[in-house]
């Protein structure tokens, strides 16, 4: 007990006192899965838009695929860059491994089938709402697909924030492809594991409560936009009948 209250003192110490390698760390980390998750957002949303509209014969295989890809497990994933970055892989010639490009790569490979089901899911369920009036305006599937994304886009916010929450919480592709070098590989989730091996459990558990810090911030982002969204859709719902209530005779 005095051990666990010994190093949770000299974590929140580390904490508060923004220790310059705990800083580092987490700066690291933020941008690492902010780069993915702006890559992966924008291939995500326009796929996943185009997959809620089209229909092809072969759509029902595409999505039982992208559906299986959620579960796709981070080391899978790590070794398979790895693979493609190392330097008798086809992509060796890039000089990536052990970079911050590879995790990069890595994070955003890990994040892209949940920002493309997300999405999917979110216009479909707009277009069985609206689609058909879109399709009566002479709208095609593209131009159906952007309108709707326009439209939802309070609800793909949520699907961002989610993205970002697991591409930061990651930990078993950046471990392969980035080598946790001291630096300039090691993130957040990465460092605890090493840390904690190392029986260094006061910076093991600083990282741990400001991951866990940003987990809850994002948790608070997105309840607080699911709020604003339905504030704001109840004040239109209530103009909107207040302004019918007038025209009637």
């Amino acid at each position: 007990m005095n051990t666990f209250a010994d190093s949770t003192a000299a974590a929140w110490h580390l904490v508060v006192s923004a220790d310059p390698l705990l800083l580092s760390i987490v700066g690291r980390s933020l941008a690492v899965s902010a780069t993915a998750c702006l890559l992966a957002c924008g291939f995500g949303l326009l796929l996943g838009a185009w997959l809620a509209v089209a229909r092809f014969p072969a759509r029902g295989l595409l999505l039982t695929v992208l559906n299986t890809l959620l579960a796709l497990p981070s080391v899978v994933v790590g070794l398979v860059i790895y693979l493609l970055l190392s330097r008798s892989g086809p992509l060796g010639f890039l000089g990536w491994l052990f970079s911050f490009k590879a995790m990069v790569l890595a994070q955003t490979v890990l994040v892209l089938p949940v920002v493309t089901a997300l999405t999917r899911q979110a216009i479909e369920d707009a277009d069985r709402a609206h689609g058909e009036q879109l399709r009566s305006l002479g709208a095609g599937s593209f131009t159906r697909g952007l309108l709707l994304v326009a439209d939802e886009r309070y609800a793909l916010l949520t699907v961002v924030i989610t993205a970002f929450g697991r591409a930061v919480s990651e930990v078993g592709a950046v471990m392969i492809v980035g080598g946790n070098i001291d630096g300039f590989t090691r993130v957040m989730t990465t460092a605890i594991a090493l840390e904690t091996s190392k029986g260094d459990l006061p910076l093991a558990l600083a990282l741990g409560l400001v991951l866990l810090a940003v987990v809850l911030l994002l948790n608070l982002g997105i309840a607080a936009l699911r709020a604003w969204r339905e504030r704001i859709d109840g004040g239109a719902a209530d103009a909107l009948r207040a302004r019918m209530l007038e025209a009637a005779p």
